[in-house]
């Protein structure tokens, strides 16, 4: 699955899509952000409602492609500033984390390298 899939199929609200082609090939949900570099892969998708730009950080860091903001929470002018320089993607939906995880995981399994 692309990045820029993310809204055609689920239809989250694209805040910021750095490289839309670029392949998502896992995914991880957590609010807690050292579990997140310690755990997420490569290529992934964060699923969270942690918007602020220390998960920008993280995701960069660990090689995170794409954050998906559940919950419809607001996302901060500063997370978007530094998704730009990072080069990550920021979705927001209203849907909840496990809603969400749900969606991702039966796409990325049914289509991805671990399906």
């Amino acid at each position: 699955m692309k990045v820029s899939e993310l809204s055609g199929k689920f239809g989250f609200e694209a805040i910021y899509q750095a490289d839309g082609d670029a392949a998502l090939v896992d995914g991880y949900a957590s609010d807690l952000l050292s579990d997140v570099m310690a755990k997420a892969a490569d290529d992934s998708a964060l699923v969270t409602i942690q918007a602020h730009k220390n998960t920008i950080a993280v995701a960069s860091l660990v090689g995170i492609r794409a954050v998906v903001i559940c919950n419809e929470r607001p996302v901060p002018d500063d997370m978007i500033e530094a998704a730009k320089a990072e080069a990550v993607s920021i979705f927001r939906t209203p849907k909840t984390q496990f809603e969400v995880s749900g969606l991702l995981y039966g796409e990325l399994r049914a289509t991805g390298p671990r399906g």
